[in-house]
Parts: structure tokens; sequence; C-alpha cells
């Protein structure tokens, strides 16, 4: 009887230190852990304070600010296009940098083009097609970073429509959302929510978000906040409903790229099949693809052709809906 109750009291002891050791670890872990949150938020706070003072919406009047909120995106001169982009794509470069990077490659490619070849007809396509290059990368970035929005829209509306349940304003959910997500979303809200602060007029600011980030989703959300700030309405159940209908839209999209998979495949490979021989060619029989590197014209109608079949096979694949 003695050794059982020594036995059972040694076995609760044994399961009493090891609840006090990990209570003792997960306290430092999550000390540790609550300590860096609030570190990156206070970063992320800076950060966005810093974009948000320095934003030229604050150096505009107001007759400027509406003439530029009611400007069609029809009407966008392609610098501001650009420049929407790069806001787009989350880059702080200015339109003018990326300029100057367009001119240098396409110089330097078309330099190098003249003196290998000593056709104008082969370095003026060459340099144009360098000089695309940097806007072909902002444009990826910007697709990229479009696409992360979209995977984190849905859960953000809900987690705002809790907090407005939960009597906050909508300032403080947008930093609700930019504390608990992590980015491109949390900069965005954070610094649309930092601008209302630093009193810019928050239907500029709304709609400067939308602007930023060039997703319809975004946009629909703008415009269901500013026509509940005028008509009013219930602003959680629109959040919720609004949720609903990114998530769907989010399941179609995926859909969609999984139907049309197998057609991008088979256009990437015949896309990089007639490079990939030509090379092969070259370095095999030279004699053979010589007459052909004679003709250069021939060379830029190939490519020519294959990016407007390119273009053509994006079009059908890519629609907005």
């Amino acid at each position: 009887m003695g050794l059982n109750l020594f036995v059972v009291s040694t076995f609760f002891a044994a399961i009493f230190c090891v609840v006090a050791l990990y209570s003792l670890a997960s306290d430092v872990l999550f000390r540790d852990r609550q300590k860096l949150r609030s570190r990156i938020e206070e970063e992320l706070r800076g950060a966005q304070r810093t974009r948000a003072k320095s934003s030229m919406l604050r150096q505009m009047s107001q007759a400027d600010l509406h003439q530029l909120m009611d400007a069609s995106e029809d009407h966008r001169t392609w610098h501001e296009k650009i420049r929407d982009m790069l806001d787009q794509a989350g880059l702080t470069t200015k339109p003018a940098t990326l300029y100057r990077h367009m001119a240098l490659a396409g110089i330097v490619v078309a330099v190098l083009a003249f003196l290998l070849r000593g056709s104008i007809l082969l370095a003026l396509p060459a340099g144009a097609a360098a000089a695309a290059i940097p806007l072909v990368r902002v444009r990826f970035l910007r697709d990229a970073r479009q696409c992360q929005l979209r995977a984190q829209l849905a859960d953000a509306f809900e987690l705002m429509s809790s907090t407005l349940r939960a009597g906050q304003s909508m300032t403080q959910s947008m930093q609700a959302v930019a504390v608990d997500f992590p980015a491109p979303i949390a900069e965005e809200f954070m610094l649309c929510a930092e601008q209302q602060n630093l009193g810019l007029d928050p239907e500029i600011a709304m709609r400067q978000l939308a602007r930023r980030c060039g997703i319809i989703e975004l946009k629909i959300f703008v415009v269901a906040v500013l026509v509940q700030r005028q008509v009013g309405g219930n602003l959680s159940e629109i959040l919720q409903g609004l949720s609903h209908v990114v998530r769907e839209r989010f399941r179609i999209m995926g859909l969609i790229n999984t139907l049309t998979a197998e057609g991008r495949l088979q256009a990437l490979i015949l896309m990089a099949l007639p490079p990939f021989l030509l090379l092969i060619m070259i370095f095999l029989n030279r004699d053979y693809t010589q007459s052909l590197l004679d003709h250069p014209e021939l060379l830029i109608g190939m490519g020519v052709s294959m990016g407007l079949g390119w273009l053509w096979i994006r079009k059908i694949v890519n629609f907005d809906f």
C-alpha cells in the first residue's frame, strides 16, 4: 500500500513538474513573441507614417485633391499609369528612375547589338526589347502583389466586420488588419489609416487606397464604405457579404487557372521552342543557320509574331468578371 502511494505521488509530482516547466517556457516564449510583435507593429506604423507624411497628397490643395479624386482612369496619362503601376507593385521607385533604367538598358543593348552585328535593323529592335525589361519586371511584381492582396482580402473583411460589430471605428478596424495580417495588405491598410490620422479626408484616403492596390475587390469595398458614409446602413453586414463575394471570386479565378493550365503550358512550350532550337542549331550546325543569321529581319519577324501570339493567348485566358 505504501509503495503504491509512493508511485502515485511520484507520478503526479512528475506531471506537475512538466506542467510547471511548460508554463514557464511558454511564458518566456510568448513574452518574447509579444515584444517582437509590438516592435514589428511599431516599425510598420513608423514606416507608413513617414510615407504618409511625404505623400504628395499632403502637399495638394483641396481643389486639386478633389480633381484628382474625380479623374477617370480612362483619361490618365501614360506617366500617371506608370506611377500607379509602381505603387501597385509596392515599390518606392519614382517614374523618372524607371525611365532612366529603361533608357540605359535600351541604349546598352542597342550599342552592343550594333557592334556585334553591324546592323541598325537588328540593333533598334534589340534595344527596344531591352528597354521594356524593367517595365515588364514592374508589371510582374504588380501582378504577384495583387494576387497576394486578393488572397488576403476575404479574411481581412471578416476581421473588419468583427471589429466594427464590437464598436470600433473604421480606422481602428483597418489598424487591426494591419496588425494581424502580413504584407502587402498590412502596409496598404496601415498607410490608409495613418493618412486619415494625419488629417487627410477619409474619402480621399479610401479612394487612394483603391488606386494604389488596383484590384476590383478593393474598389468595391471603397464604394461600399463611401455609400455607407452618405446614406447609412450596417457596414458590418456589408463587409460580411463582401467577404463572401471576394472568396467566391477568388475561387472562380483559381478554377479558371486550373482549367487553362494545360493551354498556358502549351503556349509556354511553343514560345520557348523556336529560340531553343535556334541556339542548338547554332552550336551543332553553324553553316546551316548562317543564312538565317545573315537576314536579321527574319529573326525580328519571328520575335514579333511570337509576341503577338503570346498576347493573343494571354487575352484569351485573362478576362475581367
